[in-house]
């Protein structure tokens, strides 16, 4: 596999959403390094596993009730390589799509705190799954950046120190409010 693959992340128990998902990604033209295809008997399966890790351009894991119900696997091996590797990446690299395979809220799946910080795309039926291998071959081709939203033009960055409040200032403010609250309070 090169380093263009989409690397999919699952759970064994999630295996069969696993193939489908893996499916639409091929059939929408991308290179999707899947364990159950890519591992040939007698292969070191544990350094094959990272060293695609390493290279894939781009990492699916799959949140589902199973991935929530084991509190060890080695998915979460998986997942924590990723975001290790995300460490060395700008924060608007393309480089993580969580997906969700039913329906397991966010907020109580259990995941690396990373995975919170992108948007989850929701999985679960040939529309959505359309939508998603649509997205994924999108940011395969460098046609976006990580979110839908175009990032804003910024403002140069100012040259020399940031000028801070003077300590002078920030006393006599805090004088006239404490102030205002005894006359208040006199009140």
């Amino acid at each position: 596999m090169s380093a263009r693959a989409i690397f999919l992340s699952y759970s064994s128990d999630d295996a069969d959403a696993a193939r489908r998902i893996c499916d639409a990604l091929r059939s929408a033209g991308l290179e999707v390094w899947f364990d159950q295809s890519e591992l040939r008997g007698g292969d070191a399966w544990d350094a094959s596993i990272r060293k695609q890790i390493k290279e894939c351009a781009l990492f699916v894991p799959m949140i589902s009730a199973s991935t929530n119900a084991r509190e060890e696997g080695y998915f979460r091996r998986e997942w924590n390589l990723a975001v290790n590797r995300m460490l060395d990446m700008a924060d608007d690299k393309a480089f993580l799509l969580p997906i969700v395979i039913d329906a397991t809220p966010e907020p109580a799946a259990r995941v690396p705190d990373r995975f919170r910080e992108r948007q989850w795309s929701r999985v679960n039926d040939e529309a959505s799954l359309d939508a998603f291998a649509r997205r994924v071959a999108q940011l395969a081709a460098g046609g976006a950046r990580d979110t839908d939203k175009p990032i804003p033009s910024a403002a140069p960055a100012p040259v020399g120190p940031v000028p801070r409040p003077r300590r002078s200032a920030l006393v006599a403010g805090a004088t006239v409010v404490l102030a205002r609250a005894c006359i208040s309070a006199a009140l």
